[in-house]
């Protein structure tokens, strides 16, 4: 008998958690459905592309937000057990506000390691194919920049020609092994630039070792050069910053290629940064549930219900901005990478074990 309620305890609990993030997949459909449709209004495309592109990248805005929802769904789902005849039952069997505290708090912790080795590698691919779909349409984009574990790609439409760059790697201030092929507008090759290095530290770029190819009437004309300059719009600056996106990369990529993706690039801090926010993620799952647990145990009353609710999420909303407070800390060097991701999970551990001391078992 413990077994089936044990059952029915955990099936209305994920129950609660996905319809909260059916409800948070459809909002999130509508807001970014207009961007997409921003962003082709100018283009020629079918009038599904905007709806398909929204469907491959809001899985992973969900994965982003999956904490607040755990914790939405963890509130009005206990605070419906509570004002239920369900939670006499579940004393009756021995049940305590403790121990259904424990048993939904490590649901979250197990669901956040299977979101993790399961749902990320999707949603990664899903992102890859996103941005892969959106730069297929990027020829009305002035600037465009593609980035992958081998290197990066630049596009830039220059007044009468388009610019296309590729490098496999930043570093001090340098793009390695660049190849620049300069378009005309016919999209016809004019020109191909092949340098060792180039200096990007502004916009003014300094190219080192270089070869130059000019394409005229079918001719191919070589010439050789130790210096060479061009402008651009990118500098050292904007180009690694792009480098902190690991959108595309699942937690199982930067586990089993972390040495090879600093090899190939990646700012080595933010991927640091990274994997150790997607490690944290069973563990904050984990505490948003007990965070809901504590709230709607400790009410004694039906009329405090929406009370408690308002102070759900406003600590809700209140633990999002110190994480991302943390995060900013760290990723401008003013604490150690680290200890910005543990140091909010480490606090929040010590204020729900005080939470838990004081849970009401009425």
């Amino acid at each position: 008998m413990k077994k089936l309620i044990l059952k029915y305890l955990l099936q209305n609990f994920l129950k609660s958690f996905f319809i909260f993030v059916a409800i948070f997949y459809c909002f999130g459909i509508l807001l970014n459905l207009f961007e997409e449709v921003e962003f082709f209004k100018n283009i020629k495309t079918s009038i599904f592309t905007p709806l398909i592109l929204t469907s491959l990248i809001i899985p992973s805005l969900i994965v982003k937000i999956l904490p607040f929802i755990i914790f939405v769904s963890s509130m009005v789902y206990m605070l419906k057990l509570r004002n239920s005849k369900d939670l006499l039952t579940l004393k009756v069997f021995g049940y305590s506000n403790l121990r259904i505290f424990f048993i939904l708090a490590f649901s979250s912790f197990i669901l956040g390691w299977l979101t993790l080795f399961l749902i990320n590698p999707i949603t990664s691919t899903m992102t890859k194919y996103y941005e892969t779909a959106k730069s297929n349409y990027s020829r009305d984009i002035d600037h465009l920049i593609l980035f992958n574990k081998n290197g990066l790609w630049i596009k830039e439409n220059l007044e009468s020609n388009q610019r296309i760059i590729s490098a496999t790697k930043p570093e001090k201030n340098n793009l390695l092994n660049v190849v620049i092929y300069h378009l005309d507008n016919n999209s016809s090759l004019i020109e191909k630039i092949v340098a060792k290095k180039a200096n990007v530290k502004t916009k003014k770029w300094e190219l080192q070792d270089v070869i130059i190819f000019k394409f005229e009437n079918s001719v191919v004309v070589e010439s050789r050069k130790k210096i060479h300059t061009i402008n651009s719009n990118y500098d050292y600056e904007k180009i690694n910053n792009l480098f902190k996106n690991f959108d595309t990369l699942s937690f199982v990529d930067l586990l089993t290629n972390y040495d090879k993706l600093i090899e190939s690039g990646y700012n080595s801090s933010f991927l640091k940064q990274s994997l150790h926010t997607m490690l944290s993620l069973p563990f904050f799952l984990f505490l948003m549930t007990a965070l809901a647990a504590i709230l709607t145990m400790n009410t004694l009353r039906k009329s405090e219900n929406f009370k408690f609710i308002i102070v759900g999420l406003i600590s809700s909303v209140a633990i999002f901005y110190l994480k991302d407070l943390s995060l900013a800390l760290g990723q401008t060097d003013k604490i150690p990478i680290i200890l910005s991701i543990w140091a909010p999970i480490l606090t929040l551990s010590f204020l729900i074990f005080i939470g838990v001391l004081q849970i009401n078992e009425k």
